[in-house]
């Protein structure tokens, strides 16, 4: 069977069989497509174009990128099957040496070798020898990964090897209140058991029970020591415990233990979360409306103000008004709403509260405390403040709210403006979002709180990709204008080539200015200089066939640049101390800069849950080559708190000396007191005296530091610190912050003398002052860039080199007649800065180094969330996603492996966000709504896909019509992608799973597949590439052998009821593309369910006119000549439907 399938594309995709610059194979099964990449209605537009071939079983067996590499060059990607029709290998993409115009290439794996040596360019999956086709290894690309899989074990649990937990329910103030019961152990094959060993043999076990519910999640420490989670549910199926390791360890437990360590759930007779209680920390109760919405939430410090936030929502569930109401009891609190939908509607003038006009109606709770956020959706509101509204932007029309003047189209279920208050005072900022008529972001105006304001304006290509950004900001009104533009450039793929930046009337600087290896990884990027050809350092990458990084520059041969930096994974040289590892983990870190010519070394050593043990340092060739001047060592509770703290470094004669021996003591995961047996406090000060913590588990004082006490607001965000500063003169510390987290200014206050620093939108401003009287003016600092800043007192840029983790190593800058090293930083593995070397004094205004922090006065790091404390390696809050993270203690740093792992602003990794188009993207500062751009939807880390096939009832015209119901749901299949990211918290691949289930037909039990395919078309696989990541899944469908016989004696075909979704996740932009495909027939929707956003609808077309049987000829029978017809199967069919 030999049908050549041609292209149906829609949205940005046009109908393009035969448009490519040459002939397609004509002998093969294909399906061509091109997304163009600018207007197609301009001469030459930027296009991507895509072939896929198919055997002849209809099964994908090549996939040719079209001019897809740097250079041009076709990029194949090549797909081969097993006996079983299984697809075992999933191979790299091997760019060609040419461009064969689409065509198929014969020998696909040819040019192998040119672009990957001699390395393995496939991973296997070995599968079982079953059915269930279930995986039992997968070996990962690259010759050293070929011994080393990871395996996964099916089986079931032995008798005694799971604890057992039941619980007693009652109810309490309308709560479920489950107390929790011993009950000894599970019998043998009670429950599924799940392991998991990856690369470098360390264990995780899951046990679940009949139900799919995890009951245990057991990681291998060693062969003597578990650390196991245990997760308890209660008579209603509802999760009501979470045992962590340091708690299941004991068994049995007291009040004290409980409290400290566990985490509890209790729920309504709806089963909604209304009160939890984390580990450390007061109970936290949630108080919901009558459309299940979450209206009010307190914590313990609330309460003990009879306080609550509160959400307001308008008609469309939308967040319109945040606040803070007084208020009782949770029970009296939920009575109240119980029977209410809370929506308030837009009523100007509306009311008045913390000296702002608020738009919306006021009728529920109307006794409100504070406001303190107003979301303004679909029109803008009148305000005297508004800023003149922009008819156009960078030459594109501007869509208003009035659909007469925008061509039909308007700004209806667009967010378009909101206030902020700052928490601290009621001074608010007033945020604008402009748009095109596509519905795409071009335009940003805020009025920041002093009265002056930042405006964003941006020109997008024909797919959204921005050209360049005008920022035009002043801090007061009344100030001289500050303008950035910037203007980007890219390749035929929409690689970034070039990136530009120019303030006010200043020369255009050349940023960055990047080329590509033939895999589209960042290969050279020219740095600095206002020509190409003359940069102010080039940086060089090397990544090794997994696609990790494994160079900046070359730290054995500096050829003139200022920093080198090698992350060794496998191949480290210190084997003793730093065995190889495979996992992702990092065995070896070697370095050198400009300054000394000394090449530096970090050995890491791991545990079994890939906590570090320990950085031995080492300077391979000085005279004492493995001295660990600057070693750091910890040990670890199971629960991952460090227990010992162990910190080197180099004494005034060159000879090493330990500065901290620390031992920590806790309540649970509290630390409460840290002692130093060096007595030495060059590290930590020492003391040992008892650190406090209020009811929401907030660090309150540490007298070692000379910290008398810290405050917090109602985010749990530092508001002032008052501390010792080693005389008779107290330092005080004071925060200003918006409602929504974000940090606005600071005030240090010592011996008499005020420091004021402002942050607007990224411009830092500094003042200062004697008593509490500032200067009447505050200057501008800098600005950052890509780069590094722009520093407005030099009126130079300032570039950073950081390493894979972002942190700040070395900032230089041009003097005009050369390269000059403003700023060296080298850091212990858990942040602390190297000392007696490295001691250029740097910008005092710019305090970002580690991790690209900000630096405090106290020696902590503001991550935006918490602060953080690189001599002891520990938060001082509890995690505000501790739920996450359950195996963990809510105070620990970034998993204790700070050398893979970084935490980007103290809550968590970055998150998959939405744009108001629907296009979805990782977004490296985005951790929940409040963190997302204006107009996006925060998605997570896990994204939920649901494809639905059914059949429209009212376009059906199939045999029975009126007689029998054939419409509904015939196939649902949900998917699930969770991101996993590297340690500068890009996303490097994606993991996931599926579940696929029949609908319901006339007669009989549907299959779960189609004849013609059998059930070896049924595929799900995930793979990480060397330009992304991508998940393929195909599923089928069809009714029952009656059904089929009824159909067949009508005339009919049976239907192939398929589904496909190729999922690219592009590392170079972070776009994320979902490509949806179906057979002719029937109807399919997909849909996000983090959203419920529609991604892809399709309406079936006529039954008859799809499935009736060709006649291909007459049989003679007692009534007459009947027909013969063609019921054979035919092969997969799929048609690009979004």
């Amino acid at each position: 069977m030999n049908r050549k399938l041609k292209t149906i594309i829609s949205v940005s995709t046009f109908l393009v069989a035969g448009l490519f610059h040459a002939q397609l194979s004509p002998t093969e099964n294909y399906v061509s497509s091109k997304t163009y990449l600018s207007d197609p209605t301009q001469p030459n537009p930027k296009t991507s174009e895509t072939v896929q071939y198919f055997d002849g079983l209809g099964r994908p067996k090549q996939v040719v990128n079209v001019k897809a590499s740097p250079s041009g060059k076709d990029v194949v990607t090549h797909i081969e099957y097993d006996a079983f029709g299984r697809q075992s290998k999933d191979y790299l993409p091997i760019p060609q040496p040419s461009t064969g115009n689409g065509a198929i290439i014969p020998n696909p794996l040819g040019n192998a070798s040119s672009i990957y040596g001699a390395e393995k360019i496939y991973s296997e999956k070995v599968l079982e020898k079953s059915p269930l086709d279930r995986l039992q290894q997968q070996i990962q690309v690259g010759n050293d990964w070929t011994n080393k899989p990871v395996k996964f074990d099916y089986s079931a649990n032995i008798a005694g090897e799971v604890v057992k937990y039941t619980t007693t329910t009652t109810w309490e103030n309308n709560a479920t209140k489950s107390s929790i019961e011993y009950k000894g152990t599970y019998g043998a094959n009670q429950l599924y058991k799940n392991t998991v060993t990856d690369e470098d043999g360390n264990k995780t076990i899951e046990f679940k029970n009949g139900r799919g519910q995890v009951v245990l999640v057991r990681k291998i420490l060693n062969a003597t020591e578990n650390a196991d989670t245990y997760y308890v549910y209660n008579e209603y199926n509802q999760l009501a415990w979470v045992i962590p390791p340091l708690l299941s360890k004991k068994k049995t437990w007291d009040l004290a233990d409980q409290q400290a360590l566990a985490y509890e759930y209790r729920y309504d007779g709806r089963s909604r979360l209304v009160e939890k209680k984390l580990p450390g920390k007061g109970w936290e109760h949630m108080v919901y409306d009558k459309a299940d919405r979450l209206v009010f939430t307190q914590d313990e410090l609330m309460r003990a103000q009879n306080k609550w936030l509160f959400n307001k929502y308008d008609l469309f569930g939308r967040v319109i008004i945040t606040g803070i109401v007084g208020g009782t009891h949770r029970s009296d609190m939920q009575n109240m709403v119980a029977n209410n939908v809370i929506v308030e509607n837009r009523n100007p003038p509306g009311f008045t509260k913390n000296g702002m006009s608020i738009q919306y109606t006021n009728n529920h709770f109307p006794y409100l405390e504070t406001v303190l956020s107003v979301n303004y959706y679909d029109t803008y509101p009148l305000y005297s403040f508004n800023p003149p509204f922009p008819t156009s932007i960078q030459g594109e029309v501007v869509l208003t709210d009035n659909p007469s003047t925008s061509g039909g189209k308007s700004t209806k279920s667009f967010s378009v403006m909101s206030l902020v208050k700052n928490i601290e005072n009621d001074n608010w900022t007033k945020n604008y979002t402009y748009y095109d008529t596509k519905g795409r972001v071009i335009g940003n105006h805020s009025i920041n709180y002093l009265g002056g304001y930042t405006r964003t304006e941006s020109k997008l290509d024909f797919t959204g990709v921005v050209q360049n950004t005008i920022t035009k900001h002043k801090r007061l009104n009344t100030d001289t204008e500050k303008v950035i533009t910037e203007v980007f450039t890219y390749d035929h793929e929409n690689r970034l080539l070039k990136h530009t930046h120019k303030v006010d009337g200043n020369p255009e600087e050349i940023l960055a200015h990047n080329t590509y290896n033939e895999l589209s990884q960042l290969q050279t990027k020219k740095v600095g200089g206002v020509s190409s050809t003359s940069p102010i350092q080039t940086i060089d990458y090397k990544y090794n066939i997994r696609g990790w990084m494994t160079k900046i520059n070359d730290p054995s041969n500096l050829n003139g640049k200022l920093f080198g930096y090698e992350i060794k994974y496998n191949n480290p040289v210190l084997t003793t101390l730093a065995p190889a590892k495979y996992n992702g983990n990092i065995a070896e870190v070697d370095w050198k800069t400009f300054n000394d010519g000394i090449l530096k070394r970090y050995a890491y050593h791991y545990d079994g849950l890939n906590r570090l043990l320990y950085g031995h340092y080492a300077e391979p060739l000085g005279t004492l080559p493995q001295a660990d001047h600057f070693g750091e060592s910890m040990e670890y509770d199971l629960n991952g708190n460090i227990t010992r703290l162990y910190r080197n470094a180099k004494n005034t004669n060159g000879l090493t000396m330990q500065i901290d021996n620390l031992s920590y003591t806790y309540l649970g995961n509290r630390l409460t007191k840290v002692t130093d047996a060096s007595q030495n406090t060059d590290g930590y000060p020492g003391g040992g005296s008892v650190i406090g913590y209020d009811n929401n588990g907030n660090m309150i004082s540490h007298p070692d530091k000379g910290i008398s006490s810290i405050s917090y607001n109602f985010l749990n965000l530092t508001s002032e610190i008052k501390a010792n500063s080693g005389n008779s003169n107290a330092a005080i510390t004071r925060y200003v912050y918006r409602a929504d987290g974000a940090k606005v200014a600071k005030n240090y206050i010592l011996g008499g003398t005020t420091k004021e620093t402002q942050y607007l939108d990224g411009f830092q401003y500094d003042n200062s002052g004697t008593s509490n009287v500032l200067a009447s003016s505050s200057s501008l600092k800098f600005v950052p860039t890509s780069e590094g800043y722009f520093d407005f007192v030099k009126n130079k840029y300032i570039y950073n080199y950081t390493d894979h983790l972002g942190n700040v190593r070395l900032s230089y800058f041009n003097n005009g007649s050369g390269v000059e090293v403003l700023e060296e930083n080298n850091y212990y593995p858990f942040g602390l800065k190297h000392q007696g070397y490295n001691i250029l004094s740097g910008n005092p205004s710019y305090q970002y180094k580690y991790n690209g922090k900000e630096l405090q006065e106290t020696g902590m790091y503001d991550y935006g969330a918490r602060f953080y404390m690189p001599d002891i390696g520990r938060w001082g809050v509890v995690d505000p996603l501790a739920e996450q993270y359950r195996r963990w203690a809510p105070f620990n740093y970034a998993m204790n492996n700070p050398i893979r792992f970084i935490d980007p602003d103290g809550r968590g990794t970055e998150d998959f966000v939405q744009r108001k188009d629907g296009s979805i993207y990782w977004d490296n500062k985005a951790n929940d709504q409040a963190t997302t751009k204006a107009g996006e939807t925060y998605l997570g880390k896990e994204l939920n896909f649901q494809f639905t096939s059914y059949i429209d009832g009212k376009l059906w015209d199939g045999p029975l019509k009126g007689i029998v119901d054939a419409s509904g749901v015939k196939l649902t299949s949900t998917l699930t992608l969770t991101g996993r990211e590297n340690d500068a918290g890009e996303l490097t691949s994606l993991v996931g799973n599926f579940k696929s289930e029949p609908g319901v037909t006339p007669v009989g039990e549907p299959r779960m597949f189609y004849p013609g395919e059998g059930g070896s078309n049924n595929t799900f696989s995930v793979n990480s590439t060397p330009t992304g990541a991508n998940a393929s899944f195909e599923q089928h469908a069809s009714v029952s052998p009656i059904e089929e016989f009824g159909l067949n004696t009508a005339g009919f075909k049976i239907v192939d009821v398929a589904q496909k979704l190729n999922i690219n996740y592009n590392s170079s932009n972070g776009n994320l593309s979902v490509d949806a495909y179906t057979n002719i027939f029937p109807s399919a929707t997909l849909k996000l369910n983090n959203t419920g956003t529609t991604l892809m609808q399709y309406s079936q077309p006529s039954f008859p006119g799809t499935h009736t049987a060709p006649v291909t000829g007459a049989t003679p029978t007692p009534r007459g000549i009947a027909p013969t017809r063609d019921f054979s199967y035919y092969s997969s069919r799929f048609y690009k439907r979004n």
